[in-house]
């Protein structure tokens, strides 16, 4: 089920009311958000429902094991038992194929071509974002920041709340799960707040991002036939399409859950304002970023040590960044040309330069404008890569961008005039900048 379905325009109204109905009986409102949950997840395919409910389940076990245990190897090992399951189960429905294809291809290098065959595997919608989360309650509560629920419908519907299941915010359980522990409260004022911030969601998702994927679609699909101009506008609106995407889901997530008096973490903080690839990555997906700070940077020795052992860090957390977005090459070599860009700061030591919001009274000065263009360009440029069915194609696209034709004007027929598109980034920019603070 989308956000953006008639399907989920009668389903939220309708789970609305008979939730606030219960509006003093909160673990009946558990439960109701519980049920809803597994409607909404298994309008997808109902055989997705075992397999959260199996990793709810085994972390919720797993965790208790681990809080109860007093030596530490044991808590160890009850640890690295979760870490295999989770991690397991992900990289078999989202990875297998991927290694299977990429071990084949080694081996035509040589000479030698192995019958393997690839697996028929549905991928499990939201499969990246709940295994994170119940990940990161696991390793909180062995490092002892968090103590286990002991309420399994508190704990599962902190897995598969809806809202933020198939597309984030990946939430922690030291924020969420406390909110299903207690009674919530309906407030006019922050409802109000939230169907504001899902008409915004729904406006970056359906005008934005959709109507740039049809013009994206187009000259990604046959790049040749389009001058270097045209290819160029079509990698900057997928830089807005991403973000419409993204963000737009975020918003409508955030949105549909203080509908439930349930707060999320913000997720998108208007990353293309950032003067820098490291002030974009406070920005951008931050629940994610944070993810890989708190549960592998840090733990790797983040920014200790010697300076080869910070960029390796960083090299690492990029890869797997790339890595988790997508089972194909291009997004590891997507996470490698950040961690590139990343590196330089890092090496300066300016990658903390921008904590502040940009222009924070009226516009910005020229230097920020052209750090903020040179940002955007990067990344845009690094989007190519992502976008691209591999990367040969990808570096086809770039090359064709900087060929002779580049100097034709670029051809703007879409089933929406690409001038009207161009005009509502605009606006949706010139709000967001209005709204960075």
């Amino acid at each position: 089920m989308l956000f953006n379905s008639l399907d989920f325009a009668i389903f939220l109204p309708v789970t609305l009311l008979i939730y606030w109905f219960f509006r003093d009986r909160f673990r009946i409102q558990n439960f109701i958000l519980l049920g809803a949950s597994f409607i909404f997840y298994g309008w997808w395919d109902w055989r997705f429902l075992g397999l959260i409910l199996f990793s709810s389940l085994v972390d919720f076990l797993i965790s208790k094991a681990i809080f109860s245990s007093v030596p530490q190897r044991k808590k160890k090992l009850y640890l690295i038992a979760s870490l295999i399951i989770n991690l397991g189960l992900l990289g078999y429905f989202k990875y297998f194929n991927f290694f299977i294809e990429s071990f084949k291809n080694a081996f035509s290098l040589f000479g030698y071509e192995l019958g393997l065959g690839s697996l028929d595997i549905l991928l499990p919608v939201g499969i990246s974002f709940y295994t994170f989360q119940t990940v990161s309650y696991t390793i909180d509560v062995y490092r002892g920041n968090l103590k286990p629920s002991t309420n399994f419908l508190e704990f599962a519907t902190f897995v598969s709340f809806f809202p933020q299941l198939v597309a984030g915010p990946i939430e922690r359980a030291v924020n969420l799960l406390p909110q299903f522990q207690r009674r919530r409260e309906f407030k006019y004022r922050p409802a109000v707040n939230a169907l504001r911030q899902i008409l915004w969601g729904l406006f970056k998702k359906v005008v934005i991002a959709d109507n740039c994927a049809e013009y994206v679609n187009l000259v990604f699909a046959n790049p040749d036939q389009y001058s270097g101009s045209t290819l160029l506008v079509g990698a900057i609106l997928f830089a807005f399409q991403i973000y419409g995407d993204f963000s737009g889901y975020s918003d409508m997530a955030i949105g549909t859950a203080r509908l439930f008096g349930i707060k999320l973490m913000q997720n998108f903080a208007f990353p293309y304002f950032s003067r820098d690839i490291a002030e974009f990555w406070r920005r951008w997906h931050i629940s994610l970023s944070t993810w890989f700070r708190d549960y592998l940077y840090i733990p790797l020795g983040g920014s200790q040590g010697s300076l080869p052992l910070r960029i390796r860090n960083i090299f690492i957390i990029f890869l797997v960044s790339g890595f988790w977005h997508g089972a194909n090459w291009t997004f590891i070599f997507w996470g490698g040309l950040h961690a590139l860009f990343y590196i330089p700061l890092v090496i300066m030591r300016k990658n903390r330069s921008n904590l502040k919001v940009i222009g924070i009274i009226g516009f910005p000065k020229i230097t920020e404008l052209a750090k903020m263009f040179l940002t955007f360009g990067l990344v845009v440029f690094a989007w190519i890569f992502f976008r691209s069915e591999n990367i040969i194609a990808a570096w086809e696209y770039i090359s064709r961008i900087f060929s002779p034709s580049f100097l034709q004007a670029p051809v703007l027929n879409t089933l929406m005039s690409t001038k009207m598109l161009l005009v509502l980034i605009t606006l949706m920019l010139i709000t967001e900048w209005f709204g960075r603070r």
